[in-house]
């Protein structure tokens, strides 16, 4: 990939990564809930999700997604569950405090990670996005291998930055979201439902 390749594909991930989507508002929310910190095993799982999303995308599984109907509803069903399933969690989450909440201290590092990387590996339009966004900036004259390594660290690296943005600036806000209480997490938590009942019915 040339600079000029690899410069439209850094400003293109950066517009994606800014863009609302289901793992930013993920980081968000347990930013607030468990500290930028913590909200980091999030983002890396993310992230982790993401790269593979790619590596399937650029592998040629995209390709298959597209043209196999029964494979493409049921990762649109199952995406959509999970992130019911998610919102459903939020919306029964305590209010936050601005002490360590319990909820805080009880978030275990590897729930976190297992939950934003499924956020993005269950995200079929995400799928869909890169397995026609990558193959734009391919060179059929270099090997895929190193092509896929830059690509991959570009947007990963790209996701962390912005969604640790989004969670330091939630845990900055938590005096405001300890008087908003429970309304947040339902609001946060309605946000998934939605997303995750329209993404399965969505064509």
């Amino acid at each position: 990939m040339n600079l000029g390749n690899w410069l439209l594909y850094l400003a293109a991930s950066i517009g994606l990564s800014a863009s609302p989507g289901p793992n930013g508002l993920l980081a968000l929310t347990h930013g607030a809930l468990h500290g930028h910190r913590k909200a980091l095993f999030t983002i890396t799982g993310g992230a982790l999700g993401f790269v593979t999303v790619i590596a399937l995308s650029m592998f040629g599984i995209g390709t298959l997604l597209k043209t196999s109907i029964v494979g493409l509803t049921l990762l649109k069903w199952l995406g959509g569950a999970y992130l019911v399933y998610l919102g459903v969690q939020l919306w029964r989450s305590p209010p936050i405090d601005l002490g360590p909440a319990p909820e805080a201290r009880a978030a275990r590092p590897w729930t976190l990670f297992r939950q934003g990387a499924l956020s993005a590996l269950t995200n079929p339009k995400a799928v869909l996005f890169f397995a026609a966004f990558l193959p734009q900036f391919i060179d059929p004259g270099r090997g895929l291998g190193i092509q896929f390594l830059i690509m991959a660290t570009t947007f990963a690296l790209v996701e962390i930055l912005t969604e640790y943005a989004l969670a330091s600036m939630a845990h900055r806000l938590r005096p405001w979201l300890q008087r908003v209480g429970r309304r947040f997490n339902k609001v946060c938590g309605g946000i998934f439902v939605v997303i995750g009942v329209v993404l399965p019915l969505r064509g």
